[in-house]
């Protein structure tokens, strides 16, 4: 019986035992993009992960990009026709947004340490902003007197619980998101009347495969929500509650089950408050819609051996694609999902380092992985691989090319 070393994932496609995506087999999508290494976004696939979750999300729920997983401006403006809303976490996000079909007054602006130019560019253009501090929060007031206009503004809370099981706990504790919410009281009594107050933002954390841990979420946000809203200096029009749904990155893992979470989110709508009657409720997802939708490109350039280990060197590595070397954020660094594009399935494999060009020992772009046997010029692919990618590595690290991205 053939082997492979990716039977946990759900969009691979092999045509004659190779990768194929949006029809084209490695080495198409390599002269298309222009280069080896390159990114490759599946459309179809972001389009049919937006479809599916539609299908189960509460009509009355709002779904929001966040762009901070790709802002590739084509893979934003394919996403801005799917979805009903951006979320922003720069200026430069911020203007990749406004170039989209999406209004200004559906785009939210989000980050712990906005200079006044941010802020600034984001009351004249209209959008929604998160505010994350007292300082930030006057910066607006000072804003809006010299601009003549009245800012958006939620408050982002830094809320008194976390999400449980989290890849990366964004709320809860001492951290620099957001306002803790014991602070909250003051700040909405003493509302300044240049702002209009649109109401919260309450994010805890991402990368969540646990429905329960979702679940439990999602009752604390909603209560906190109706708590904060009897201290408001109006009913709140927007409520934002976050992400947090993961996608499977390594063995073992299993594909989020939103079914419950949604059945719970139902039920929260169906029961809410009088002080939450009128307001707008958005679920704003970055990984969970991309992440699958992408696919790292790189070729093998050499194959040597040293004391007994085969190693296979490429041309890409972690300065196109930190999170899958294991340096942004990971504990204990385990495989991304690495496949050989022209042999997805065979009988017999060996234990292979794929490295990169880097001079480092942190450049692996797969570590002891199970692959057929390989050849320079052969294609590796790493999947999962549609977020944090190219933005969220240090490209210009040792001087190399890079890399490319294509939207297909």
């Amino acid at each position: 019986m053939k082997r492979s070393n990716h039977d946990r994932l759900g969009r691979l496609i092999g045509v004659n035992n190779r990768l194929v995506i949006a029809g084209f087999n490695a080495a198409e999508l390599i002269a298309i993009a222009g280069q080896s290494p390159c990114y490759i976004y599946d459309k179809a696939a972001l389009t049919e992960r937006v479809e599916t979750l539609r299908k189960q999300l509460p009509e009355a729920i709002k779904l929001h990009y966040a762009i901070k997983a790709n802002p590739m401006p084509a893979l934003v403006q394919h996403m801005a026709g799917l979805v009903d809303g951006l979320d922003v976490a720069s200026h430069g996000e911020l203007k990749v947004a406004l170039a989209s079909s999406i209004k200004a007054s559906d785009i939210s602006f989000a980050g712990p340490a906005k200079q006044v130019g941010e802020l600034t560019a984001a009351v004249v253009s209209g959008v929604v902003i998160n505010v994350e501090s007292a300082l930030e929060l006057a910066r607006l007031v000072d804003i809006a007197q010299q601009t003549g206009r009245r800012p958006q503004v939620a408050l982002r809370v830094n809320p008194d619980f976390e999400l449980k099981s989290a890849g990366m706990k964004m709320g809860g504790g001492a951290k620099p998101f957001g306002i803790d919410v014991e602070q909250l009281e003051a700040m909405l009594s003493d509302w300044p009347i240049e702002l209009e107050f649109r109401g919260f933002h309450i994010f805890c954390g991402s990368q969540n495969l646990k429905p329960e841990a979702l679940i439990e979420a999602h009752d604390n946000t909603f209560e906190l929500a109706a708590r904060l809203a009897a201290f408001s200096p109006c009913a709140p029009t927007h409520i934002n509650i976050g992400g947090g749904f993961g996608i499977p990155y390594f063995p073992g893992e299993q594909a989020l089950d939103i079914a419950p979470v949604m059945d719970n989110l139902r039920r929260l709508l169906a029961n809410l408050p009088s002080s939450l009657q009128g307001c707008e409720f958005i679920m704003e997802l970055g990984r969970y819609l991309v992440g699958e939708a992408g696919v790292y490109l790189c070729t093998v350039t050499d194959i040597k051996v040293s004391r007994g280990q085969s190693f296979a060197m490429t041309d890409g590595g972690l300065h196109h694609h930190l999170s899958n070397s294991g340096n942004f954020g990971q504990v204990i660094r385990k495989n991304y999902p690495v496949v050989a594009t022209n042999c997805l399935e065979s009988d017999q494999l060996e234990a292979v380092e794929v490295v990169g060009p880097l001079c480092t020992p942190l450049d692996i772009v797969g570590a002891k992985v199970m692959l057929p046997q390989l050849n320079v010029g052969d294609t590796i692919a790493v999947l999962q691989s549609g977020a944090y990618g190219a933005t969220a590595s240090p490209q210009r690290f040792l001087g190399h090319p890079e890399v490319e991205e294509l939207l297909i």
